[in-house]
């Protein structure tokens, strides 16, 4: 009987335990579609490997696209966040993609270090919720849009 009880109140705070991490998720990015060369870098990684079509990235990934190369990438599911074209000689960190399903609020946060992107992001739903592009020098956040974010190199 001891046994049957411990049992259950280790179900029980397994189960609460399961439920208090899904309530913020992390979403995930896929390459769509890849003409010519990219490299991704995982997040906390220091090597570069080559990009594939229908890889999956995760927050904290970076995507560098090479000359005459460029990549799609769905954020979401079946781009119910948005899609990003990533154009040749660019590099986009993935900064954050969460959602938090209690709040019904979902964060994404892209950083173009360098290059060119064309977002074209869903109406993001709940008040707290954001889609940003950062680059060196600004920040641009939307609600569901379609636009291009360009950084090109401080020549001297």
């Amino acid at each position: 009987m001891k046994i049957l009880r411990c049992v259950c109140i280790v179900a029980l705070i397994l189960s609460m335990a399961t439920i208090a991490f899904a309530v913020e998720a992390q979403r995930t990015a896929r390459i769509m579609s890849l003409e010519g060369n990219a490299e991704v870098k995982p997040a906390g990684g220091s090597s570069w490997s080559p990009a594939q079509s229908g890889a999956i990235l995760n927050e904290g990934d970076t995507l560098k696209t090479g000359e005459k190369s460029m990549a799609v990438l769905d954020i979401g599911d079946k781009g119910e966040v948005g899609t990003v074209e990533v154009s040749e000689g660019s590099q986009l960190l993935l900064s954050a993609m969460t959602v938090d399903k209690k709040e019904g609020t979902s964060r994404t946060l892209l950083d173009l270090a360098m290059g060119e992107v064309l977002v074209k992001a869903q109406k993001v739903s709940g008040e707290g919720s954001k889609f940003e592009v950062k680059t060196p020098t600004s920040i641009v956040g939307v609600r569901g849009t379609t636009f291009k974010v360009k950084v090109e190199s401080m020549e001297e």
